[in-house]
């Protein structure tokens, strides 16, 4: 593009000065080198302008770098008499050359880049480029990109980028690789995916360009998924053809327009080696107007061109096209309809694909006969057939290929780059990804995802606790320890206010029934309730077996009926449990959510490796949420596990002192598989889904994606998920869900019954031992008493006595032969012991 400004400005350089000049003009030209094309056709030019005046050139090969040497040469070139200077500039010396023009108001033409400058004698005949930049960033909504500019060009386009920026919420990564060397062109192109940055702008001149673009091509960053904006106006000049088959979109500008006319003649002259023809000039004051080599050529009062137009090219899909255009009027202005859409069904099924995926039960497992399969059916699982239904859907072939290091996918964060199926997406080893993938911002920015197919969120998965033993007294759980103690002081209660009521009552006090053999009844009023009656009544009627009395009195009666009533409902309610609690056998689980989690230190608790769930928790900012991440990232040993096979077995042996976060689908699944011994506690943690993964990019967005969605609407994908889930458990019909299961009762849920009724008999059986020896005691003080009694009261009492008289034979006979014995005073009858020291025998007194 150098020549092509240099062949046009000195053709305008001495139209414009042909008018009202001397007849030898003197022209300055300053050149890097004596063998840039920008010098040859300078001097081409010049020597083919024959016209008066004669234009002299006064040419100095300097070090435009250099702000002294420039400023001396520039200094020599005035000293002879130069009416104006074609030459370039840099970023050191721009300011130098500028002052000196607006100083001593001689002309300086240059095709350098733009700066921003008010000074009209320094003419600038590249366009600005900055504003054209910002409006195709704006057409492909460019979110996050990493921006490669060269110092040496000024920083007026960054600047520009910076400011739109930071009114869009844009996300930009500035890199200056004016002094970058070969080791730092490998490491910033590393940093690419460290940064997630697949748009990459670069802002450089054509010879550093071509070897930023070399060293893509040699880092193997130039396939799908991968955006290139170049800010030049030299497109097509452009060395791309390492990137027409790597699948990379390259989006550029272009100045001159080759198709048009004008450019076509003059770059044939320029072969040619003739430029007697030049293009019309329009000279009206200040300005100069006429149609060149890039298009209309028009400056304004500051010496920036103006009502200039760029075309926008991009090289996508093996070949260039302009895809629109930009002018200061209507700004970026699309043209081109891309027509690769129309052919996408059948560019699709010219190729084999390759999907992606994990080795992950229930999604995708290797088939018992694995080694003598080969191709796709060495594998079976949910992710296997949910791939054949879109390929079915889409219209393509595919191969199935399992992810090498065995992980989702995530940014390492030493080296910033993706692993798993994220990263062979992102470098371009995988075409799809049918896999249990999370959706997450992260990884959105570097794949696209389809529609979940699946919806989950992150769960608790612990060893499942061991079944509680039933307590010996277990048939006291149905009713809480402190309804036991109201219903003892219930109880106790209305047994002293029956006690008391039957006191008061008159009704309760009665005569007591005739004896059998008494003439007349007792005086004596008894009442039945005593305090031991009163407690055995409450007893009876608590244990529903009723009692052998029953009150007289209206209160009494009253007290009795609302103590049946509060019975009735304590005793139904009691029943209606003590069924549930003995019957069932319960699980006391040591956590219940991730509050549980996170306030206890036994239980240790961690993620997967390389995966969404850790990335939940490092990004996480409640405040739960941080307090586990602070705790599980500083762990030792790490809490972290590679697979989920391994977070399963580091829960069953940790003998319930492990807790594994997962994906809660994962966790459910787990839970149906034998031996049994995992189970899921609390509720989900978020809520997200699984998603089809593919390239940036890739044809396969938007077919994939519908059939995603017919897939849905069709049943299918819950049809996938009960035949893997639930269909195939290996835990029964309820599975790990319940944590309760109904079963037989055996001794120990009823021991404590067999407990008090033995310990009842044994009590009874003490209080009757008791019983019988304070009874016997009490008799035998009782008849110590009467062996006491004086031997003189007893003959009295004998002498006293009306005895019989004898029969005639000296004896008394009864009936039938019976011995009939005398009447005795009762007193003596009674006496159950005689004194030996009386004298007396039974012979002696005839008793």
């Amino acid at each position: 593009m150098q020549h092509i400004f240099a062949f046009f400005c000195t053709s305008f350089l001495g139209a414009v000065l042909g008018v009202n000049f001397p007849s030898n003009i003197q022209i300055g030209g300053l050149f890097p080198t004596q063998q840039s094309q920008e010098h040859a056709a300078f001097m081409s030019a010049l020597s083919q302008f024959t016209e008066p005046p004669k234009l002299s050139p006064q040419i100095d090969i300097v070090n435009i770098s250099d702000s002294f040497e420039m400023t001396y040469t520039f200094c020599s070139q005035f000293s002879k008499g130069v009416y104006a200077i074609f030459g370039f500039y840099e970023r050191r010396t721009v300011n130098m050359l500028t002052s000196f023009c607006g100083a001593l108001h001689l002309c300086f033409i240059t095709p350098s880049f733009p700066v921003d400058t008010s000074n009209q004698f320094v003419l600038q005949l590249r366009p600005e480029l900055q504003d054209a930049l910002i409006s195709v960033i704006e057409y492909h909504k460019c979110q996050k990109f990493m921006y490669i500019y060269d110092a040496d060009r000024g920083l007026s386009v960054l600047q520009k980028v910076l400011d739109t920026a930071a009114e869009k919420n844009w996300q930009v990564t500035a890199v200056n690789v004016m002094t970058t060397t070969e080791e730092d062109y490998k490491s910033l192109f590393q940093n690419l995916e460290k940064k997630k940055e697949r748009v990459v702008v670069v802002d450089c001149e054509t010879d550093r360009l071509n070897a930023i673009l070399n060293k893509i091509v040699k880092l193997g960053k130039n396939g799908v998924g991968y955006h290139f904006i170049l800010a030049t106006l030299g497109f097509m000049d452009i060395d791309l053809s390492k990137f027409r088959n790597s699948g990379a979109n390259v989006t550029g500008f272009q100045l001159v327009n080759e198709t048009d006319t004008i450019p076509a003649r003059i770059m044939q002259q320029w072969k040619n080696n003739d430029a007697r023809e030049h293009p019309h000039v329009d000279w009206k004051g200040p300005k100069v107007r006429f149609e060149g080599l890039t298009g209309n050529v028009q400056f304004d009062e500051k010496g920036h061109r103006t009502n200039y137009t760029l075309h926008v090219m991009e090289m996508k899909h093996d070949k260039n096209r302009k895809i629109g255009y930009w002018n200061e009027d209507e700004k970026f202005v699309p043209t081109a309809v891309d027509q690769q859409g129309a052919n996408e069904t059948t560019n699709l099924q010219n190729r084999t694909y390759i999907v992606t995926t994990i080795l992950e039960a229930p999604y995708v497992m290797q088939k018992k006969s694995y080694e003598q399969l080969e191709g796709n059916d060495r594998y079976e699982g949910y992710c296997v057939e949910l791939a054949a239904e879109i390929a079915k859907h889409v219209g393509y072939q595919y191969r199935l290929q399992i992810v090498s290091d065995g992980k989702y996918g995530a940014r390492d964060p030493e080296t910033k780059l993706w692993n798993g199926m994220v990263g062979e997406l992102v470098y371009g080893n995988a075409d799809v990804a049918v896999a249990p993938l999370t959706i997450t911002l992260v990884r959105e920015e570097v794949i696209d995802f389809s529609k979940p197919f699946m919806s989950l969120g992150i769960s608790i998965m612990i060893k499942k606790p061991q079944k509680s033993k039933p307590g010996v007294f277990s048939f006291l759980d149905p009713l809480a320890y402190e309804i036991w103690m109201c219903i003892v002081f219930a109880y106790i209660g209305v047994s002293v206010v029956l006690f008391l009521v039957s006191r008061f009552s008159p009704y309760e006090w009665h005569n007591e029934e005739l004896e059998e053999g008494r003439d007349q009844p007792a005086n004596d009023q008894t009442n039945e309730f005593g305090i031991f009656n009163s407690l055995w009544f409450s007893l009876g009627a608590f244990m529903q077996q009723g009692c052998d009395i029953s009150p007289r009195s209206l209160s009494g009666r009253i007290v009795g009926g609302v103590w049946w009533f509060f019975t009735l409902i304590i005793i139904s309610s009691y029943t209606a449990n003590l069924a549930a609690f003995l019957t069932v056998e319960r699980m006391v689980s040591p956590i219940e959510s991730a509050e549980d989690l996170a306030k206890q230190t036994e239980i240790s608790y961690g993620t997967l490796d390389a995966g969404s769930t850790k990335e939940f928790f490092r990004r996480s900012k409640i405040a739960v949420f941080e307090k586990m991440w602070t705790y599980m990232k500083s762990a030792e040993p790490s809490v972290f596990v590679p697979t989920t096979e391994e977070g399963m077995k580091r829960v069953r042996r940790s003998k319930g002192k492990y807790a594994y976060l997962l994906e809660s689908t994962m966790n459910e699944y787990i839970e149906q598989r034998k031996p049994c011994d995992t189970m899921k506690v609390g509720g989900n943690l978020d809520s997200k889904g699984y998603g089809i993964a593919t390239p940036k990019g890739s044809l396969l967005r938007n077919p994939v994606n519908l059939a995603v969605l017919k897939l849905n609407e069709q049943g299918l994908l819950d049809k996938l998920k009960n035949k893997w889930w639930y269909d195939k458990g290996e835990c029964g019909s309820g599975g790990g869900d319940s944590k309760d299961k109904t079963s037989a009762l055996s001794l120990s849920n009823v021991a404590g019954v067999f407990y008090i009724l033995i310990g009842g008999l044994g009590l009874a059986m003490l209080v009757a031992l008791i019983e019988f020896c304070y009874k016997s005691r009490s008799e035998s003080k009782r008849m110590k008493g009467f062996c006491l009694i004086p031997q003189q009261s007893i003959n009295e009492a004998i002498r006293t006595s009306t005895l019989p008289r004898a029969s005639a034979a000296g004896t008394s006979s009864g009936e039938n032969g019976r011995v009939v014995s005398h009447d005795f005073p009762k007193t003596m009858q009674e006496i159950p012991c005689m004194g030996h020291s009386s004298g007396m025998s039974l012979g002696a007194t005839g008793l």
